[in-house]
């Protein structure tokens, strides 16, 4: 029972994801191969290994909106100073220093402005996304070809499989052992808790929340970079508008997995199974032949009906109260 009460979240999710791909497969019976469910994860796992640092931030009382533009960003970064004849390891690393940089003039903005964090990473979206079309623009990467070239060593990575599991699932899953080991078992993931629960008490007990606030939007950033690298080694080329379609899967995936759009509560097992069942929704929409324009509409209601959702379930007892007092006026 105790189990169920900790964990029944996640079992209800992993049971929706079973019975997603069951239904998808009486549709298209291809959905249940077990290769192409593995190998079809390379388009979209992207967006669980970005929702998995910022199901932190959200539970820290948090938002990034930002990291769709941070992976634009990283992704044509990377291509210009590959062109630019700076080798590729090198670039590597200095685009995951870019995307930890973003995070933390996200966090830093945020912290020394006292804005809200919505307003603020609104604002660095468009920031981040105009510095990427304005690089893409002054390396002549324009329309959908952006920047190719790389070495084919680069090309075929994101495309290995390495113990039969492709590399950006494989990333996905260390990701995954890492966040939750971060979130669930250091003092860390304490500290992200307790801040998304009551700031001022996080501030009376000594705990470091600026410190805390720069760590999770600089991973943040980070992961966005990591996520930009596979998919330009996935796509063979760096382009500016990698990212634009990442900002409302992650939010679903993350706020789907149990995280409190509040701050206070949250789920790292929780996140990973609901970007698979959003990846998996938009999967299985397009091999049914639905068109993009409603799988993303769906996926914008399947956002609305959980947040409701949330907020129904935890002001429920208030909304007892009220029906409660509504049937006592009555009968009086």
């Amino acid at each position: 029972m105790t189990l169920w009460r900790r964990y029944g979240w996640e079992t209800a999710l992993a049971a929706l994801l079973l019975i997603e791909i069951l239904a998808f497969g009486l549709v298209n019976p291809r959905m249940l191969d077990i290769n192409l469910l593995l190998f079809s994860t390379s388009d979209f796992i992207c967006i669980g290994i970005v929702a998995l640092p910022l199901t932190m931030v959200i539970v820290s009382g948090g938002i990034d909106i930002s990291f769709g533009s941070t992976i634009g960003l990283c992704a044509i970064a990377l291509g210009v100073m590959f062109q630019g004849g700076i080798p590729l390891p090198l670039a590597i690393v200095l685009t995951l220093l870019l995307g930890a940089l973003c995070g933390a003039i996200n966090a830093a903005l945020i912290i020394y402005t006292g804005v809200n964090p919505l307003v603020i990473t609104l604002g660095t979206m468009y920031l981040f996304g105009g510095s990427a079309l304005l690089l893409s623009g002054i390396s002549g990467a324009t329309g959908y070809e952006g920047i190719g070239g790389f070495p084919a060593a680069f090309t075929d990575f994101a495309n290995l499989a390495p113990f039969g599991l492709p590399v950006p699932l494989l990333f996905f899953i260390i990701c995954v052992a890492l966040f939750w080991l971060l979130m669930h078992r250091t003092h860390i993931g304490r500290n992200v808790f307790l801040i998304g629960q009551n700031t001022r008490v996080a501030h009376y007990s000594a705990t470091p929340v600026n410190r805390t606030l720069y760590a999770l939007y600089a991973i943040t950033g980070l992961a966005a970079a990591v996520a930009a690298t596979l998919l330009v080694s996935y796509f063979g080329s760096a382009r500016s508008d990698l990212g634009t379609s990442f900002l409302m899967p992650a939010i679903t995936a993350v706020v789907l997995g149990g995280a409190n759009i509040y701050g206070g509560s949250g789920s790292i097992i929780g996140t990973a199974l609901a970007a698979l069942l959003v990846g998996y929704l938009q999967q299985g929409l397009q091999m049914a032949g639905i068109p993009n324009q409603i799988s993303s509409a769906l996926s914008g209601a399947l956002l609305i009906v959980v947040v409701v959702g949330r907020s129904i379930s935890l002001h429920r007892h208030q909304i007892h109260d009220w029906l409660q007092r509504r049937r006592t006026a009555r009968q009086a």
